[in-house]
């Protein structure tokens, strides 16, 4: 059973820094493509970021490129968001996700694994 576990959120002023991190656990990590999604108070889950299973390719959010940085650990089992310029419109529950069990060694397919959640908030 996978298992992700989010940590690392909280409250920061406008222009500041939170790094998020996901400890994956349940499968073999280093073979599978990760990523993180939002979801802000009534508004639907959007995709923020995402990092090949080779860590060799990421992808972003229009709304995120050039202030967050998506980056894994395999020894450690983990990915990590780092997010610099935080904005008020930032604050949102954060994600992280990971493909299904038959997606190993591919950049495609469906996000069917779910963390808990983590809160970010961001005052202006």
């Amino acid at each position: 059973q996978v298992q992700l576990v989010e940590s690392g959120g909280g409250l920061v002023q406008g222009g500041g820094s939170l790094r998020l991190s996901c400890a994956a656990s349940g499968r073999t990590f280093s073979v599978y493509r990760m990523g993180w999604f939002r979801q802000a108070p009534g508004k639907e889950r959007e995709f923020v970021a995402a990092i090949s299973w080779s860590g060799g390719s990421t992808n972003y959010a229009d709304s995120v490129k050039g202030r967050f940085t998506i980056s894994r650990d395999n020894a450690k089992n983990t990915v990590y968001l780092q997010m610099n310029s935080l904005k008020p419109e930032d604050t949102a529950v954060y994600y992280c996700v990971a493909p299904p069990d038959y997606s190993l060694y591919t950049d495609n397919g469906p996000w069917i694994y779910w963390g808990q959640g983590t809160q970010v908030t961001v005052s202006s």
